[in-house]
């Protein structure tokens, strides 16, 4: 007997009577649930995109031939396709329409993430709403139930007899609803808490939110349905769930602020129908979301005569032009080691500015407390607010207010040259549109702007004669 089972061995079969080969083939194959990465061999961390916990069982190796299958429409000329059918139609909120470059495309899939609390719910309600007025608009809610959206409506004054509610957590639920309402607008809020009952796992883990999402897709491909999916973030801001999430969906917008501000912003991460490069401006009120075509008025402090340590820079989000106010104060300190604070600004970013200013124009701010913030809660992080934020800092030094009428924007580099910044003339366009009569900018501007003076510089510190002390 034994010898036997050498005799099959050799001859290349196990003693069970199968092949090596065929047991080669048969190996179990595991697969990476954000990236796909694929291995023979489960392990703990993706060799790809090193994800912990992400690689799965995906089973034997699916044969690589593939069996023709019948057409279900037959390929045709570009030029003979209809695109009247992936028209963007209104949501009714024009700041979102700005972001979604027109509105919600009919089949079109939008994720839009966000904190808890930022407002995501409250947004979508809106929308809802002003769609329902040209036709039934479907509601899921899997956080919430229908009563307590009913009363969030009531508050917002967004009651329609179009708007249906249906607090839901599986997708064949989900689809059974869009059959009997027939909506042209689908909201799910959110995304996470749908589950799939053909699929195993718990709901938000990453096999179900894979096959929800996948199932939504579809559903709204072939209906012809625009869809919003509500998603949830992790606690460094990124979406929650598998990368693979943000690929299948046709727009990702993040919904942002701070919850001492009433300011939002939405931002297009990815949009396969218009530009990723605008931003929709809101606030929240006590009665709902406002969009804000013109929100730079929140970034200014309102007061009649100027003060040392502050100046009005033009700042660019996606291709929008806000004018923010920088503060600066630099005040003795009683403590060894000098305070350094910021708000709005980025630490590293202030840091090195006051090192220019010290190296560069001999101000002496090593043993001073240097406070440094924006107004109105909004966030600052490009480069071309760096010779503003030298200005106040070089005003609150020298005690020195900057004159009225003044706006100021340019890079500083290391070696305190004044560098050219990205939309300079949109920048001070949008300055003189809001009065401003003087404006503070790098050299090689170009062409001048009618109804505001600028001055070009090439120093820091000929900016910086500005704030000169007073003898």
């Amino acid at each position: 007997m034994a010898a036997g089972v050498r005799e099959r061995a050799r001859d290349g079969a196990s003693p069970a009577g199968v092949s090596v080969s065929d047991m080669a083939k048969a190996k179990t194959m595991f697969r990476c649930a954000e990236c796909g990465w694929t291995t023979l061999k489960w392990v703990g961390r993706c060799g790809e995109c090193q994800a912990w916990g992400t690689v799965e069982e995906a089973g034997a190796p699916a044969p690589m031939a593939v069996a023709p299958a019948a057409v279900t429409s037959r390929a045709r000329p570009i030029t003979e396709i209809s695109v009247e059918s992936a028209e963007a139609v209104p949501t009714g909120i024009d700041e979102l329409d700005r972001v979604l470059g027109g509105g919600a495309v009919p089949g079109g899939v939008v994720l839009l993430a966000g904190e808890p609390g930022v407002g995501k719910s409250t947004l979508l309600l809106e929308v809802a709403a002003k769609r329902a007025q040209a036709g039934p608009v479907l509601y899921v809610t899997g956080e919430e139930s229908a009563g307590q959206v009913r009363l969030r409506a009531e508050r917002l004054g967004a009651l329609s007899d179009k708007l249906y509610l249906a607090a839901e957590t599986s997708i064949a639920t989900v689809a059974s609803h869009v059959d009997a309402v027939g909506p042209g607008l689908l909201i799910v809020d959110s995304v996470q808490t749908m589950m799939s009952p053909d699929t195993t796992g718990v709901p938000g883990g990453v096999t179900q939110v894979r096959q929800v999402t996948g199932a939504l897709i579809q559903l709204a491909k072939e209906r012809g349905i625009a869809t919003v999916l509500v998603g949830h973030v992790t606690k460094d801001g990124s979406i929650a769930g598998p990368r693979l999430l943000e690929h299948l969906v046709d727009v990702v917008l993040h919904f942002e602020g701070e919850r001492h501000s009433q300011l939002r912003l939405l931002r297009a991460v990815k949009n396969r129908y218009g530009p990723t490069d605008e931003i929709g401006c809101f606030e929240l009120t006590e009665t709902g979301i406002v969009g804000l075509a013109d929100p730079s008025g929140l970034f200014l402090t309102e007061r009649t005569d100027p003060v040392p340590g502050t100046c009005i820079t033009v700042g660019l989000e996606g291709r929008r032009p806000i004018i923010a106010e920088v503060q600066a104060l630099v005040a003795p300190t009683p403590l060894p080691a000098p305070r350094r604070a910021t708000s709005g600004l980025d630490t590293s970013r202030v840091n090195m500015i006051l090192a220019v200013l010290e190296k560069r124009t001999g101000m002496k701010l090593a043993s001073l407390d240097v406070y440094a913030s924006t107004v109105g809660g909004v966030r600052l992080t490009e480069p071309a607010i760096d010779l503003a934020l030298a200005m106040a800092a070089g005003s609150s030094h020298n005690d020195v207010a900057l004159p009225r009428g003044l706006v100021v924007v340019g890079e500083v580099g290391l070696a305190g040259d004044v560098r050219t910044v990205t939309g300079a003339r949109r920048r001070v366009a949008e300055a003189q549109r809001l009065g401003f009569t003087e404006a503070i900018v790098p050299k090689h501007f170009g062409d001048p702007v009618p109804g505001i003076r600028v001055h070009e510089v090439e120093e820091l510190s000929e900016a910086l004669m500005r704030v000169a002390r007073r003898r």
